[in-house]
């Protein structure tokens, strides 16, 4: 069979099967309660030099163009074993978004006509001829007692003194944040932790809507430190959850050079387990990274029903 009609039948399989996932795609809730968001990050080529962070308004993403891109380890042909997402441990919105990325990444390329090279060249700059295979994507939430108040205290210190401008910056509050979790076990009720991995040329694009997603849970942004900058609602008094509040959701999402192997949040066991590894993620293959958590507000309340509503991949530990 000829390569153009090889494509067309290609298209002509998988369209069916994104229009069918657009289908399942069910809206998000309202959001529940105000909250707080800790980011920043680059996606580039190894070699090339920074880019800035695009930050709160996402103008460009997360850095502009891609940079280098995605080269299959055969050499040649689409290398499938590598596009194929890792799913995690569930599914949901987040697995149909690394899927969509690798799919809507196929087809641009077989309507290119460009087969391999397109997805070998990402945005067309030259690097040198460096080699960035694809990208692993984290996203881990839990549910903690309301009682955990000391880690919306730590998250909102953060937000306050971290350089969010530097991977060095970055690291320190993924390593502070999951140091955080890490103290309160006994507080934790609700988990959820999923994995995939992305070609390079589409990961900026899927991390920005993941980013998205999980932001637009929130009624508003009372505190915020993206990209060095830092920002806060001055019609809001960011603090402690009301003393009626059941819960505090926290989500962190990564993006790293390195595979992540997370084992799941099935058991508390398993939940620490992930978020050491998160933890021991290097500023040097640190990509991009987001802290988002609810409520914020002083006296605001997050009760089981909302939380349950607003993140319904979440597990009872």
């Amino acid at each position: 069979m000829p390569p153009r009609s090889l494509r067309r039948t290609f298209s002509l399989l998988v369209l069916p099967l994104v229009m069918a996932g657009l289908l399942l795609l069910t809206p998000e809730p309202a959001s529940a309660a105000s909250g707080g968001r800790i980011g920043g990050g680059s996606f580039r080529s190894s070699p090339s030099l920074p880019r800035s962070y695009g930050g709160g308004g996402y103008r460009g993403g997360y850095g502009g163009n891609y940079g280098g891109g995605y080269r299959s380890g055969f050499g040649g042909g689409f290398g499938f074993p590598f596009l194929v997402p890792v799913f995690g441990f569930g599914g949901g919105l987040f697995g149909f978004l690394v899927l969509m990325a690798v799919v809507g990444l196929l087809l641009n390329a077989l309507r290119g006509g460009g087969g391999s090279r397109a997805l070998a060249t990402g945005d067309g700059d030259d690097d040198g001829g460096s080699v960035d295979g694809p990208v692993s994507i984290a996203q881990v939430q839990i549910g903690l007692l309301a009682s955990a108040r000391s880690v919306q205290e730590d998250l909102r210190r953060l937000a306050g003194s971290a350089d969010t401008g530097s991977s060095a910056g970055l690291q320190q509050v993924l390593q502070e944040t999951t140091l955080s979790l890490l103290r309160q076990p006994d507080l934790w009720v609700y988990a959820a932790a999923e994995v995939g991995q992305v070609p390079f040329a589409s990961a900026e694009s899927t991390f920005n809507r993941l980013s998205m997603q999980e932001r637009s849970k929130l009624r508003r942004e009372i505190t915020a430190n993206v990209a060095g900058r830092r920002s806060s609602d001055s019609s809001a008094l960011a603090g402690s959850s009301g003393a009626a509040s059941d819960y505090i959701a926290i989500t962190l999402l990564v993006a790293s050079r390195n595979r992540l192997n997370l084992p799941g949040a099935g058991s508390a066991d398993a939940l620490r387990d992930s978020l050491q590894r998160l933890g021991a993620v290097s500023g040097d293959q640190l990509l991009a990274l987001e802290v988002i958590w609810q409520p914020e507000g002083a006296g605001e309340v997050l009760s089981s029903e909302e939380l349950i509503t607003a993140y319904p991949d979440l597990q009872h530990l």
